[in-house]
């Protein structure tokens, strides 16, 4: 059972995990509506909608383009005589164009004669290109509109705005809101009736996708283009280079689509025409989602990551977020496929992965904490080896106080008080004598891998089987008591010959306690200091052994659990049979003797 403490850090790292959540939802909602992050939303979103570009349809509209091979056939200086316009008018409308678009703009006039010619060849089939551009002053934004002359207007000719909304990258990726758009006055004309409202743009591949013919051909379709080839079809009419001029190039008239990631190359406004008008007529405008929705599927982004990570990070919060991040790009581009609605992936990716590596980050923090603070804590208890399990693996550890089955020892200097008070004049030298003789005596509990409890003046305290199980307690404990009595007989051997010329050498002797039964174990103590100790009827009789063993003039006695746990490895006589303070029963004591063949095998 946890104690209070683990408890109030679990409690701790939830309250730190929703301020976490709540932090990283309100820097990126913030981030999300920055220029730099909307740009690298579009990418994204180009690199999906090009991953399966739709079929371009097969009544879609025809290119007619002013490209390289016009110029060179026509050989006239650009801009071209309106009345040539006015041929390539008269020959589509025979060769059975539906509606013609004309994307090049005639705002002034030119030479009467060709005026003239270009008025004559409107028709309710013909839409021409306006213009809308704001102008940024101090004073305040202006919006000019360049429309086509009245005359032309007047003559039966519709007039559609070909503004091209450009993003913040250089990228058309969106229709135009206009109602008099370029294409959707041309849907008009070919009988349907566009919906209103606006969206992102699908394309269908790269340049020069659409069916596109020079202009000189399309002067004389029966000479150049199989019969029937304009009939009953759009015609748009512009700039299209047939070598499609590059980003770094750029070009006139040509533009970025979502479809230049991939191919480099910019497309001609009568093409980006053409999109539009096929993204209005077959319905695959995608929708971007509104600001309400991309908030509420990033706090469902923050809510589920925090879930994840909940109860404990590690490993597998890497797979999840992998699988979180694979999931959200997978329901953006199905979403495009399926519904055609757009809900970018980047923030709910980023969301989750923030809040996932957040707390793994907090986690791992902690982990290294509870890592030092166990290395302190029982560093002055247990053997390296042990204190490196137990940092390793905190969950060996068990907080708080558990009952278990240890073997104890107490360990007491014979006859230190008469030696403590023979040299009351020289404090320093009775400090160094007992460092020499406790410092010895903790090295064997910790090789034998006992955990030293406490030092009480010229007691040492020590037990097995806590905080890491040891099955063969009890005989680690009666070994460690035997290297004891050598570690005595080498350390009275190097006071002898230290003893000073006249002075009797200091002879030292200890007597060994040894008791294995059922105690409370634990950090105990209070909130300011605490200590890992052991406490328990068995604790307080291998205390009584220990001062036993003065009165049978033994230096080791081990009570009767102790005895059954060697299970033969040591010569073992019974002493006596004592009462326990706090008992009934007659409890047998044991002196140790000569150890086995076995026992010394197994130390």
């Amino acid at each position: 059972m946890l104690d209070a403490a683990p408890r109030r850090q679990q409690a701790g790292r939830k309250t730190g995990l929703i301020i976490l959540s709540a932090g990283v939802l309100a820097i990126v909602a913030a981030l999300s509506v920055s220029a730099p992050w909307r740009v690298m939303e579009l990418r994204l979103f180009d690199m999906m909608t090009t991953l399966r570009v739709p079929t371009l349809p097969d009544d879609g509209p025809v290119i007619v383009a002013i490209d390289e091979p016009s110029f060179a056939e026509i050989a006239v200086q650009w801009p071209w005589p309106r009345d040539l316009h006015a041929e390539l008018i008269e020959s589509l409308r025979s060769a059975g164009a539906q509606a013609i678009g004309m994307d090049i703009i005639f705002a002034d006039p030119s030479r009467p004669d060709a005026d003239a010619a270009l008025i004559a060849a409107m028709g309710p089939d013909v839409v021409l290109a306006a213009d809308e551009t704001v102008i940024e002053a101090s004073q305040g934004d202006q919006l000019i509109r360049v429309e086509p002359l009245v005359e032309l207007t007047k003559a039966g000719a519709v007039s559609g705005v070909a503004t091209i909304p450009i993003d913040g990258d250089g990228t058309l990726r969106r229709l135009p809101v206009y109602p008099d758009s370029f294409p959707r006055q041309l849907l008009r004309l070919a009988g349907f009736e566009p919906a209103a409202g606006s969206g992102l743009l699908q394309v269908f591949g790269p340049t020069r996708t659409y069916p596109t013919v020079s202009y000189y051909q399309a002067l004389a379709p029966d000479e150049y283009l199989p019969d029937g080839f304009f009939r009953n079809r759009v015609v748009i009419v512009g700039l299209s280079l047939q070598n499609a001029p590059s980003v770094d190039a750029g070009g006139a008239d040509a533009h970025a689509t979502s479809y230049t990631l991939r191919s480099g190359r910019l497309t001609s406004g009568a093409e980006i025409q053409a999109t539009m008008f096929d993204n209005l007529r077959t319905g695959l405008l995608i929708v971007p989602a509104g600001n309400a929705v991309r908030m509420a599927v990033l706090v469902a982004a923050v809510l589920c990551a925090a879930l994840a990570v909940w109860g404990a990070t590690g490993w597998r919060t890497v797979v999840v977020s992998g699988g979180a991040i694979v999931a959200t790009l997978l329901g953006s581009y199905a979403l495009i496929e399926l519904a055609r609605f757009h809900v970018s992936p980047v923030g709910p990716a980023v969301a989750f992965v923030l809040v996932a590596a957040g707390q793994g980050a907090r986690d791992y923090a902690a982990e290294r904490r509870l890592r030092r603070e166990i290395t302190r804590a029982f560093s002055q208890y247990l053997s390296p080896v042990l204190v490196e399990r137990l940092a390793s693996d905190p969950s060996l550890l068990k907080l708080g106080g558990e009952r278990r089955t240890l073997s104890i020892l107490f360990a007491d200097i014979r006859g230190f008080t008469t030696i403590a008070e023979n040299m009351k004049d020289d404090p320093e030298r009775l400090t160094t004598l007992v460092n020499r003789l406790l410092d010895p005596l903790s090295q064997v509990v910790l090789e034998e891998g006992g955990t030293i409890d406490k030092y009480i003046g010229d007691c040492l305290m020590a037990f097995w089987n806590a905080p890491l199980d040891e099955p063969d307690h009890a005989a680690k404990a009666v070994r460690a008591a035997l290297r004891m009595q050598e570690v005595m007989a080498k350390l009275n051997g190097d006071l002898a010959l230290e003893a000073r010329p006249g002075e009797e050498p200091i002879r030292l002797g200890i007597g060994i306690g040894i008791n294995t039964g059922e105690a409370i174990v634990g950090n105990m103590g209070s909130d300011i200091r605490f200590d890992y100790s052991a406490i328990g009827d068995a604790v307080n009789l291998a205390s009584r052994l220990e001062s036993k063993t003065r009165d049978y003039g033994v230096p080791i006695i081990i009570g009767p659990e102790t005895a059954r746990g060697l299970s033969g490895r040591f010569e073992l006589t019974e002493l006596d049979r004592i009462a326990v303070k706090g008992r009934a029963e007659i409890v047998p004591i044991f002196a140790l003797g000569t150890p086995t063949l076995a026992s010394l095998n197994a130390g």
